[in-house]
Order: C-alpha cells, then structure tokens, then sequence
C-alpha cells in the first residue's frame, strides 16, 4: 500500500450528485459533484474534490473541522452575526467546529478539501 496519494483533478473519474436539502436551502438550486479520494481512521478523516453550482445554502458544520482550496468560481461565506468572505481560486481558508452560517455559490465552483470529523475524539 501506497502512502502517496495523487489526486487526479483534470479527470477525477465518476463524481457522487447530489443536491442541497430542503431545510438547508436558501436560494436557487445548487447541484453538487463529490469526488471523495482519500480517506483515514475509519472515515474521521477524508478529502477530495467538490463542485457547486450557483445557489445559497445554511452551512453547519457541527463537530467537523474544513480545510478548502479553491480552484475555480467564486462564493460568499458569511457566518451568523458576522461578516461575508469572498473567496476565488487560488484562495484557502477553514471552517471550525461550531461555524454556522450561510454558503452563497456566486460562479460555479470547485474546490479541494481536507474534513476532520470530531478533531477533539
């Protein structure tokens, strides 16, 4: 076994669709691709690739640390009660344990992302 892992982006394969749910929901229609292509410790710790289509959602991250990447499009994150982050490709940032806010897709995009669920377990 391996302990490099590539991460293909140019052809990541067959991605996992889904959509935003319901009571998640703000505004549009967003449509996502999942490209999930490394994963430790029993799933606690996963990453790969993710895409969004325009729409805004409720984000609640609950015990789960976010590290992203962006690598093309644009989104608006804004954490309630506090103030909106604009991030475009070449861009990094987390998301901590607690974080609720709202997920605004403005140009469709793709990011990388690193999640640790439960970092303090």
């Amino acid at each position: 076994m391996s302990h490099i892992i590539p991460f293909t982006i140019t052809a990541p394969g067959e991605p996992r669709l889904s959509h935003a749910l319901p009571e998640r929901l703000i505004d549009g229609n967003p449509q996502y691709k999942t490209w999930e292509m490394d994963s430790v410790d029993g799933d606690r710790i996963r990453a790969g690739l993710w895409e969004a289509t325009p729409g805004t959602t409720l984000s609640i991250k609950g015990t789960t640390w976010e590290f992203c990447v962006i690598l093309s499009g644009l989104v608006e994150i804004t954490e309630d009660g506090g103030p909106s982050h604009r991030f475009q490709a070449g861009d990094s940032f987390t998301l901590r344990p607690g974080f609720v806010g709202q997920w605004k897709t403005i140009e469709t995009v793709r990011k990388l992302w690193v999640i640790v669920s439960n970092p303090a377990a």
